[in-house]
């Protein structure tokens, strides 16, 4: 049985090869809603009907627990898969725990970088408010990121530009960690190292989101029984993106 890992398009790959590098004895699935990417820009109520509709058809598949590999799609539609399948649901949510006990002690401030349908959720807004006791986390809305990274564009001149445009309004001295709060964000990640001061530190929830899967599994006894093989599926059924979505993960392959 494999382990499904569900985004709006080709962003959830980062995690899904996180979980390949610390899970090499399982299977995967990646399911991509290219019909309706990017979800950042929707309304919830159009993001939930997305995600179920996704996760439906994944259902109909061998899959012994499904990755919501996606910030939005998570905040819009987790605990209703929860609720819908019997298989476990794992969710991801911006890094902001991990950032604000990295920058507590050093008087400097977290950057959230995400969608603008993220940041305007009330599971955002509840995290946030429960970690951030001092008042230190800002929140930035990237929305064109997600089609730039959909285009394959890593074009550092063309990227490097539009990070410096939206960067420009803070007082980068001030910040100690970027928290990538959208799974598409960590492909830029090598050039925003290149952008950005050296003292700050860039962090996603990649890593916690897999930890959380290793333990799932484990308590679930249904760790094991693959090798490592990934197959990939798109909501339009369209064997070209099945490539770029090949190309994608290989580029991550390569950067490891």
């Amino acid at each position: 049985m494999s382990i499904a890992f569900f985004d709006s398009g080709l962003g959830g790959l980062t995690v899904l090869h996180e979980a390949a590098l610390r899970l090499p004895h399982e299977d995967f699935l990646f399911y991509a809603d290219m019909l309706h990417v990017p979800y950042g820009n929707k309304t919830r109520q159009q993001v939930l009907g997305y995600v179920i509709e996704a996760a439906d058809r994944i259902m109909q598949e061998n899959v012994k627990a499904l990755v919501v590999a996606c910030n939005t799609g998570t905040s819009v539609a987790a605990a209703e898969l929860r609720r819908r399948y019997p298989i476990p649901v794992i969710g991801m949510e911006p890094a902001v725990k991990p950032a604000v006990e990295m920058n507590g002690s050093s008087g400097r401030r977290v950057l959230v970088m995400a969608t603008e349908l993220t940041l305007g959720q009330s599971k955002y807004m509840e995290l946030v408010s429960r970690v951030d006791d001092q008042g230190i986390v800002d929140s930035l809305p990237m929305p064109e990121l997600v089609q730039y990274c959909e285009a394959l564009n890593f074009d550092e001149d063309e990227l490097g530009a539009y990070f410096r445009r939206k960067l420009a309004p803070f007082d980068l001295k001030q910040y100690g960690t970027l928290v990538l709060g959208c799974t598409h964000y960590p492909y830029y990640t090598e050039l925003l190292k290149k952008i950005l001061p050296d003292h700050i530190r860039i962090i996603d929830g990649g890593a916690g989101t897999v930890r959380r899967l290793e333990d799932v599994l484990s308590e679930r006894g249904i760790e094991g029984g693959g090798s490592g093989q990934v197959r990939v599926m798109n909501s339009a059924r369209d064997p070209r993106y099945n490539l770029k979505l090949l190309r994608a993960l290989e580029r991550l392959r390569t950067q490891s």
